[in-house]
């Protein structure tokens, strides 16, 4: 860390040695244009994605003792748009079922949505009105193992419907977890899901509530659906 001292975001040192191939075979295939290896190192670029996500800090707010934001701002985006961080995200989440002697790969999926306010300043044509709960905002769905480890995420305006959400999560479930069989969703998802599921191998069934085998609604986790803007 250079001499600085630790955040709480800091990614620990099992956590570094987990992902650090990945990243390293990363920046095998995109060497500098210079030729040099670059100024900073790769932990502490990763350690400042996590500060930013963490605390939500506007990116030119970075402390200074961080990489600067460009340079961090520049490995978000290119490890976004190309899917390194849809890898090392299924890395952690095979590692985690693995170590509660589950299979790496899911078979079944719990599904939920939830509402919530966005900011004033939020484009309006990106927010909406939840009818059914008379919310203002946008929606999140998301789906989750039973685990409620992360499998897919979108976020909508609040007006759209369940069902186009839960339509939506299926596509995204069967297209990047295949080995997904069952899923379970709440009443706010009708027919038009449960027959979608059934076109792409999938058996939805409706239950009474949500929960986790954590005990927990997969809603809770609100930090699933940030997504750092741009500096």
């Amino acid at each position: 860390m250079g001499g600085r001292g630790p955040y709480l975001s800091d990614l620990p040192e099992e956590a570094w040695e987990l992902i650090r191939p990945v990243i390293t075979a990363w920046k095998g295939r995109h060497p500098s244009v210079s030729g040099h290896e670059g100024r900073y190192e790769m932990r502490e670029i990763v350690n400042a994605i996590l500060y930013q996500a963490r605390t939500g800090c506007q990116w030119r707010y970075l402390p200074h003792d961080l990489p600067p934001y460009g340079a961090v701002y520049y490995y978000f985006a290119k490890w976004r748009d190309d899917g390194t961080d849809q890898t090392i995200h299924d890395l952690l989440r095979w590692q985690t079922r693995e170590s509660q002697g589950r299979h790496e790969d899911p078979s079944a999926v719990v599904m939920d949505t939830q509402t919530v306010r966005a900011s004033v300043n939020a484009a309006a044509a990106t927010t909406g009105l939840d009818a059914g709960k008379k919310s203002p905002g946008r929606k999140r769905g998301i789906s989750t193992d039973v685990l409620g480890l992360l499998l897919a995420v979108i976020v909508v305006a609040a007006n759209v419907h369940d069902n186009a959400i839960g339509t939506a999560l299926l596509d995204k479930v069967a297209a990047h977890n295949p080995t997904v069989t069952k899923a379970w969703v709440d009443a706010g998802f009708k027919k038009a899901v449960v027959e979608h599921g059934a076109r792409l191998g999938i058996d939805v069934q409706v239950v009474p509530a949500i929960r986790t085998l954590s005990g927990s609604r997969p809603s809770r986790s609100g930090g699933w659906s940030s997504r750092p803007s741009a500096p």
